[in-house]
C-alpha cells in the first residue's frame, strides 16, 4: 500500500505529482528545486543557495514522512551547468556530515523547471 507524503514546509508539486510517496519501508522524493516552500520562486540564482534550498526541502519531506538523513540510500542530482558541480559537491557534503552518504548520481542536463540550476531527487528506506 502507498501513503501519498505532503508537508507545507516544502514547496507544492508544480504539475502532477507528490512531494513524496511512501510505499512499504521505502519513500521516494519527487526531485526538488530550490522553491521557496512559502512563495513558490527560486530561492535565488545562486547555486550554493539553491542547493541548500533543496536539500532544506528534502529534509522537510523526510521529517513529514518520519525519516531522517541517515535513511537516504539514493539520490540522484541534475545539474544544468557540470561545472556547479564541485560548488554542489560541498553543500551536498556538509549535509550528510556526521551521516554516511548514500550512492548518487549527478547528471548534467539542458534546462529544469522555473529555470533551475539544480534539481534532487531522493530515495530512502527504513530497514
Amino acid at each position: 500500500m502507498k501513503k501519498i507524503i505532503s508537508t507545507s514546509a516544502a514547496p507544492k508539486a508544480i504539475g502532477p505529482y507528490n512531494q513524496a510517496v511512501l510505499s512499504g519501508n521505502t519513500l521516494y522524493i519527487s526531485g526538488q528545486i530550490a522553491l521557496v516552500p512559502q512563495t513558490g520562486e527560486l530561492v535565488s540564482p545562486n547555486i550554493k543557495e539553491q542547493t541548500s534550498q533543496c536539500l532544506n526541502n528534502i529534509n522537510a519531506i523526510l521529517q513529514e514522512a518520519g525519516f531522517c538523513k541517515d535513511d537516504i540510500v539514493r539520490a540522484v542530482i541534475y545539474l544544468t551547468d557540470i561545472n556547479d558541480f564541485a560548488i554542489c559537491n560541498e553543500i551536498y557534503g556538509n549535509f550528510f556530515e556526521g551521516s554516511t552518504p548514500p550512492a548518487r548520481t549527478t547528471i548534467a542536463v539542458s534546462a529544469l523547471p522555473k529555470n533551475a540550476k539544480i534539481e534532487i531527487e531522493i530515495t530512502a528506506s527504513k530497514d
